[in-house]
């Protein structure tokens, strides 16, 4: 039987290394705010979507979506200190059954085949995480600024959306704060909840960090 399925798009960052005043989540791309691009990803593929916004920010996305006449249903949620406690928040919204994807506000260009293959997975095995291979050489940093090659068929880019079942996640997110938590799967495998599986990622699903991967995500989103 199949879970019932749910999203949490995290979108706290201030996006300072876009330069300008404008969080990048709320710059348009092609027409309309990345933010909401990335929401319409889920359209259909969720019975809920939990938009986890910081408190200042909420505002300004109200008014966007009057502007802009989106309408696709969304619970928003208060954002908290770091992305641990965001995506806490998001969790609060949610019943404790289901499988949950957790994604970038700033990755509008994952692909439904991407999701979806992300969710049966994590109704399988507990918990999918989308990755790439590394296409350039790795160095491990040493002391003295010394530095050693490694093999770099071992080590993966990691993506979103990281997708889980519910209940564990949840409970993962139960822990005390760590620093080391730099995304959903390390939070989990700190808990020891199960293995985490790779899913194929995809070189197109880029995160908006600068102004450069601004202007690919037009080129590409012109290209589809």
């Amino acid at each position: 039987m199949n879970k019932e399925r749910y999203a949490i798009i995290v979108a706290g960052g201030r996006g300072l290394r876009m330069g300008g005043e404008l969080p990048k989540q709320f710059l348009p791309l092609c027409g309309k705010p990345v933010l909401m691009r990335t929401l319409e990803l889920f359209e259909g593929e969720v019975s809920r979507i939990i938009l986890v916004l910081p408190e200042d920010h909420i505002p300004f996305w109200e008014e966007l979506c009057q502007r802009y006449h989106f309408t696709l249903p969304h619970t928003v949620a208060l954002g908290g200190e770091t992305r641990f406690h965001s995506v806490r928040s998001g969790l609060s919204h949610l019943p404790q059954a289901g499988l949950v994807a957790v994604h970038d506000g700033v990755r509008p260009l994952a692909s439904r085949a991407l999701i979806r293959r992300s969710f049966e997975e994590a109704e399988r095995s507990g918990a999918a995480l989308p990755a790439c291979p590394v296409t350039d050489s790795l160095r491990l940093r040493q002391d003295e600024g010394k530095s050693e090659a490694v093999d770099r068929s071992r080590y993966v880019a990691v993506q979103t959306p990281q997708t889980f079942d519910l209940g564990r996640l949840q409970q993962a997110y139960e822990q005390a704060y760590s620093p080391l938590f730099t995304d959903d799967a390390s939070v989990y495998e700190a808990a020891s909840l199960g293995i985490i599986t790779l899913v194929a990622g995809e070189e197109t699903n880029i995160k908006l960090t600068t102004p450069r991967d601004l202007l690919l995500a037009e080129l590409l989103l012109r290209e589809k």
